[in-house]
């Protein structure tokens, strides 16, 4: 079943958008600063929780729930997938590796090589703040294509696939290119005066894990990145 509408109830918060929903899952375009699932300090103010309660239609007791396929940081915008069963999550996860995510980004300058693939290991410290490393022993391997699309006097716009999907990897790759994505406070300019991070998860392609058919859901830029990129940004 294609892309059910928003309905007009409670359940949904405004800018959280279904973009296909059926009887195995559930696909949203979720807005900038909703974090998909909860943290020790948030618990409720999540994609997961307003989701949980529109499939249960508002009704505590429902046995309806979700299970989280995936997550896509507070600050990135864009498709982010729900299972509504266990057995759903996990034949998404066993294929997790074959789907195609694509996602675009806003980064400060131009980058001289417009199209590539950026490698690194990627590890955290202690402070959960993830860097690249050369060594194998102590990062995971993680690769980001990229390909420029637009640029600006200030800045480019790409569009980025991920080979692999590591914590913050597409800001950590680009932060070490010299091209921080704009609005990024933790691996870019710590003087970014942009309101927020100009990172969408643009698209996702994946086998349906009943029917085999293949689905692409995406999900539309925000508009501040049409004024990120105008001639004259405020």
């Amino acid at each position: 079943m294609l892309g059910k509408k928003r309905p007009t109830n409670k359940h949904l918060p405004k800018g959280l958008e279904i973009l296909y929903e059926d009887e195995s899952l559930i696909v949203v375009d979720k807005p900038a600063g909703l974090l998909s699932v909860a943290t020790p300090t948030n618990k409720t103010q999540t994609a997961y929780c307003f989701l949980t309660d529109y499939v249960r239609k508002g009704y505590s007791k429902s046995r309806n729930r979700l299970f989280i396929v995936h997550r896509i940081d507070q600050w990135t915008s864009g498709v982010l997938v729900f299972a509504k069963s266990e057995e759903i999550k996990l034949r998404l996860q066993a294929h997790w590796k074959e789907t195609e995510k694509k996602y675009l980004a806003v980064v400060h300058g131009r980058l001289h090589q417009k199209e590539g693939i950026i490698t690194s290991y990627l590890a955290e410290n202690k402070a959960f703040v993830v860097y690249s490393t050369n060594d194998p022993a102590k990062g995971k391997l993680s690769r980001t294509a990229y390909k420029v699309l637009k640029e600006t006097p200030l800045f480019s716009l790409l569009e980025i696939t991920l080979l692999t999907g590591r914590k913050n990897q597409i800001r950590v790759h680009f932060a070490d290119k010299g091209h921080p994505v704009v609005g990024d406070r933790k691996y870019g300019k710590a003087a970014d005066k942009f309101k927020r991070l100009a990172l969408h998860s643009k698209s996702i392609s994946f086998r349906h894990p009943v029917t085999g058919r293949q689905l692409t859901l995406q999900a539309k830029p925000p508009a501040y990145f049409r004024c990120l990129l105008a001639d004259n940004p405020d």
